[in-house]
């Protein structure tokens, strides 16, 4: 079976579809909610399985490195089995496995879903280094204050539709957010 992604653009309705391997190729990876590694491989298995259609053994060696850098907990655990590992590290594994295809754009699905406050500052953290290092980021979040905070730009989604955009920082001082969406009152 191979995996497709549909992309509908609400401009003329066209629904355009690539197989899974050549969206990777074309710069985009996903790292899907609910981390999603394969557990019965090691970290460092679930690395390599990252950068499968990358030829460059040079350059995927830098960002391997590049990668254990960002996440030092995963370079103490290359040969411990990823089902194994905490939430948080499960969560480190899969972003650092989507950096490893090199993408130039990286989407993200709810990144700190489930994962202990302590450790969702961390890994909002480690995503900001990871923009500011060139990569775009596509970040899906619910903890919109996190988001924010570490974006450039953004839209909130109120059933499936977008109600407002902007910059992160005007939308953080938006009453209507703040209100709504922030859950602050005064």
């Amino acid at each position: 079976m191979c995996l497709k992604l549909a992309i509908i653009s609400p401009i003329n309705w066209r629904v355009f579809s690539l197989d899974f391997h050549k969206i990777v190729e074309k710069g985009i990876a996903l790292v899907p909610e609910g981390r999603r590694i394969f557990p019965n491989l090691t970290v460092l298995e679930n690395l390599r399985l990252g950068s499968y259609s990358r030829k460059d053994s040079e350059k995927i060696n830098e960002d391997f490195d590049w990668v254990l850098t960002l996440f030092p907990r995963l370079k103490e655990r290359l040969k411990q089995l990823g089902g194994t590992l905490s939430g948080g590290e499960q969560q480190m594994l899969a972003v650092a496995r989507g950096l490893m295809s090199r993408p130039k754009v990286l989407m993200l699905d709810e990144p700190s879903l489930g994962l202990a406050p302590i450790l969702v500052k961390e890994v909002l953290g480690t995503i900001e280094k990871i923009s500011q290092q060139g990569v775009t980021i596509l970040l899906i979040e619910q903890n919109a204050v996190g988001a924010l905070k570490i974006a450039n730009y953004g839209y909130v989604l109120e059933t499936g539709k977008i109600v407002l955009e902007g910059p992160a920082e005007d939308l953080l001082e938006n009453d209507e957010v703040r209100k709504t969406y922030l859950g602050v009152t005064a």
